[in-house]
C-alpha cells in the first residue's frame, strides 16, 4: 500500500523574545498550538494525537515537560509522543508525526517543539564534563569553531565570508515579526567589528538565546480537501544519525547529513537540487555553517560553498534564497529552531511569508542539525501534492 499524502494546513509561532517572563511554558506552547490550530480553522477535538519535541530538559530543568503539558495540548485521552535528537529536535519532531498521518495511523496530527531558555543557562547546561567525551569548552561555539577552521582551510574561503552571512539573516529578519533579533542599524562593518568569541567565529556571527515555540497540523489528504487554503506538501523526508566521534568522522561536511539530503532528494524526485529547489531553511546557528552546509546539501561542490554566499546567491533576491526568515542566526529557541525551518519552508510554499516571501517558491527545502554534528533532519515541501 502507497503512503497517505501529507500536507501541512497549520502554522503557528510565538514572537521569539530572550525572555517570556508572561507565561509558562505550557502557556507558550499553547500560545503557538492555538495559531497553528486558527491558521487550519481547526479545533482541539479535530486533532488525532500531539507529537511534542525539544532539546535536554536540563535547559529548562523540568524533567520530561511532555507529561504536564498535555493538558495545555488538548492531548488528554489522546496519544503524545515526546521526541528528543538534541538541535535538530524540531525537524525530527515534525516528522516523526508526518510519518503517522503517512502511515495511516492518525489522521490529523498536532506538532509542536519549544524552548524557554531563559528558565536556565543553555551555555552552560551545554558545558558539562561528559567522561570519554570531547568537551564543549563554554558552550556550542568553541565546539563548532575548529571545524569551521577547518573549513576555510580546506576550501579556501576568505575570513569575510561568515560575516556576509550574518548580516544578510539580520536584515531577512527585519522582514519576519517573529524574529528574536531585529537589529535596524546593522551593517556590515557593525558585523566585522564585533568582539572575537571563538575564532574566527564573531558575536554577531552566532544565535540567540531565545524562548519560542513552533506548532504545525498536518494532515491526510481528505484533511486537506478541507482546509481553508491550500497547504503545504510534504514531497520528502528523512533523519539521519552519526555518532559524534569516530575514526575518519568528517566534521566540515557529515556524511549523515548528505546521506539524510540524498534520501529526500530521491523521494522527491530530485535529481539536480540546484536546479530544482527555490529556496531552503537551512539551520545556521554560526553563520560559516550557510556555505558548509550548501556543499554538504548538494547545492555546490566540495569548496564551492562560499562562493555561492560571496556573489549574493543566498540573498532573500538571490537564485537561490537562504534562511529568508532570518534563520538561527536571528530567532534559536533550540528545541523549536528545527521545525521553524521546516515550517519556515511550509509558509513560503503556501504564499504565506508575508515581506520575507520568495516569488514563485514551489520547492522549498528545511533542514535541521544538532549534537556534534550527528543528528540530521530533513523536508521538502511543494505546492503540488506528490502525485501531481
Amino acid at each position: 500500500m502507497s503512503k497517505e499524502p501529507v500536507a501541512v494546513v497549520g502554522i503557528g509561532q510565538t514572537k521569539h523574545v530572550a525572555a517570556r517572563r508572561d507565561v509558562s511554558i505550557a502557556g507558550l506552547v499553547r500560545e503557538a498550538a492555538l495559531r497553528a490550530l486558527a491558521d487550519a480553522e481547526l479545533t482541539w477535538a479535530d486533532i488525532d494525537a500531539v507529537v511534542i519535541g525539544k532539546a535536554p530538559d536540563f535547559f529548562e530543568g523540568v524533567m520530561m515537560p511532555e507529561l504536564y503539558l498535555a493538558d495545555a495540548l488538548g492531548a488528554v485521552g489522546k496519544p503524545m509522543l515526546r521526541v528528543h535528537t538534541a538541535g535538530s529536535v524540531g525537524g525530527s519532531t515534525a516528522l516523526v508525526a508526518a510519518n503517522l498521518v503517512a502511515a495511516r495511523v492518525h489522521g490529523t496530527v498536532l506538532t509542536l517543539a519549544f524552548e524557554k531558555q531563559s528558565e536556565s543557562n543553555a551555555m552552560w547546561g551545554l558545558s558539562l564534563p561528559i567522561p570519554f567525551q570531547q568537551p564543549l569548552l563554554a558552550g556550542a561555539g568553541g565546539f563548532f569553531a575548529p571545524h569551521v577552521r577547518a573549513y576555510m582551510r580546506r576550501s579556501g574561503a576568505p575570513d569575510t565570508v561568515g560575516s556576509l552571512v550574518a548580516y544578510k539573516d539580520r536584515r531577512n529578519a527585519l522582514k519576519n515579526p517573529y524574529a528574536h533579533l531585529h537589529e535596524h542599524d546593522i551593517t556590515l562593518a557593525k558585523v566585522q567589528a564585533s568582539p572575537m568569541l571563538w575564532d574566527p567565529v564573531r558575536y554577531s556571527e552566532t544565535c540567540p538565546s531565545s524562548d519560542g515555540a513552533c506548532a504545525m497540523v498536518l494532515t491526510d489528504r481528505a484533511g486537506a480537501a478541507r482546509a481553508p487554503r491550500p497547504p503545504a506538501w510534504m514531497l520528502g523526508g528523512a533523519m539521519r544519525s552519526e555518532p559524534t566521534l569516530f575514526a575518519g568522522k568528517d566534521f566540515v561536511s557529515p556524511r549523515a547529513g548528505r546521506d539524510c539530503a540524498a534520501d529526500v532528494y530521491r523521494q522527491a524526485g530530485i535529481a539536480d537540487p540546484r536546479r530544482d529547489i527555490d529556496a531552503v531553511e537551512m539551520y545556521v546557528p554560526f553563520s560559516w555553517y550557510e556555505p558548509m552546509w550548501l556543499e554538504n546539501l548538494g547545492f555546490a561542490e566540495e569548496g564551492g560553498g562560499w562562493k555561492l554566499t560571496e556573489a549574493g546567491v543566498t540573498e532573500l533576491d538571490g537564485d537561490l534564497p537562504v534562511n529568508m526568515s532570518g534563520g538561527v542566526l536571528s530567532a534559536n529557541p533550540i528545541g523549536a529552531s528545527g521545525m521553524i525551518r521546516f515550517a519556515e519552508a511550509a509558509l513560503q510554499v503556501r504564499g504565506q511569508a508575508g515581506e520575507h516571501q520568495v516569488d514563485r517558491a514551489r520547492r522549498v527545502l528545511g533542514h535541521a542539525y544538532g549534537g556534534g554534528s550527528q543528528f540530521f533532519s530533513m523536508w521538502l515541501v511543494g505546492a503540488q501534492p506528490p502525485d501531481a
